[in-house]
């Protein structure tokens, strides 16, 4: 799951959203927060030249209000900061102990914040000499490629073992028009030494998208370590937000350039060879 809190240009981050208080007590391990399309708002981004973001990094355990409590502090960097997005990483509320723990505290499917944006692909591998993981046993995958309006332009939706599939984000950017991907994560130490920054720059390169990459970092209890490294990356491949240390807790903040993302698109116009829903062309 994943999660980004958004305030108007006018106005600092909302802190006291993220108090364990004001929110469900069932919070999923599968969760995904609706964005509720803003047209608007995004219209006067788009005016804009450009809109500062952040991406947080953290090491999520199986205490709500602890998590909450870090949450509540890298929304205040956040706001300090002058960023006018914030997103957190996948699995931000509650990473359980043991098999089961967080079918425990689940909401439904249909709850307050279970409508949105689920993944498409779930991580059901057995990792060369490391762990085997079978998420479909607890996470029910999500049916449709989404995309929404935002104050920081178009986002394309994605969740962390989507990255491997760049079909997803070639949706994203030439079906929907996406211009900024977001990839909240949980990558494992073994698979993101391996894969984590090479995926994400590939995915912002050959789609010509911001990406946000927050992810999960380091030893969440016993048998769960996660990679770390949240990113941000521009549409030419560049890393323009990284924290200076791959497994601590904090936040990376970069500004997204309208004027950048057109810049790249026109320069190497890319989607002229893509094929429309017909099925023309690429």
């Amino acid at each position: 799951m994943g999660i980004c809190l958004h305030s108007p240009p006018s106005s600092s981050l909302p802190v006291t959203r993220l108090k364990p208080s004001n929110f469900p007590k069932r919070v999923t391990s599968a969760l995904r927060v609706r964005f509720k399309p803003v047209r608007a708002a995004a219209a006067e981004s788009e005016m804009a030249n450009s809109v500062r973001v952040a991406a947080a990094q953290m090491t999520s355990i199986n205490d709500l209000a602890a998590n909450f409590a870090t949450c509540s502090r890298l929304v205040k960097e956040a706001a300090s900061a002058g960023a006018k997005l914030l997103c957190f990483p996948e699995n931000f509320s509650y990473v359980g102990a043991k098999d089961g723990d967080s079918l425990k505290i689940a909401e439904s499917l249909d709850g307050p914040i279970m409508i949105g944006y689920r993944s498409l692909a779930r991580f059901d591998v057995d990792i060369p000499g490391g762990s085997v993981f079978k998420e479909s046993s607890f996470t029910e995958a999500g049916r449709e490629i989404v995309s929404v309006d935002s104050p920081i332009g178009r986002l394309g939706l994605t969740v962390c073992y989507d990255l491997r599939f760049p079909e997803v984000y070639q949706q994203l950017r030439f079906h929907h028009d996406a211009q900024v991907l977001l990839v909240p994560a949980a990558f494992t130490k073994v698979t993101g030494q391996a894969h984590w920054e090479i995926l994400l720059r590939a995915r912002a390169i050959e789609t010509q998208c911001y990406v946000i990459a927050a992810a999960q970092a380091g030893k969440h209890n016993d048998k769960r370590e996660s990679f770390g490294e949240t990113l941000i990356i521009d549409p030419w491949g560049t890393i323009v937000g990284r924290l200076p240390d791959r497994i601590s807790t904090g936040i990376t903040v970069a500004d997204i350039e309208f004027g950048l993302i057109d810049s790249v698109r026109a320069k190497m116009p890319i989607s002229k060879l893509h094929g429309d829903d017909n099925g023309h062309n690429l």
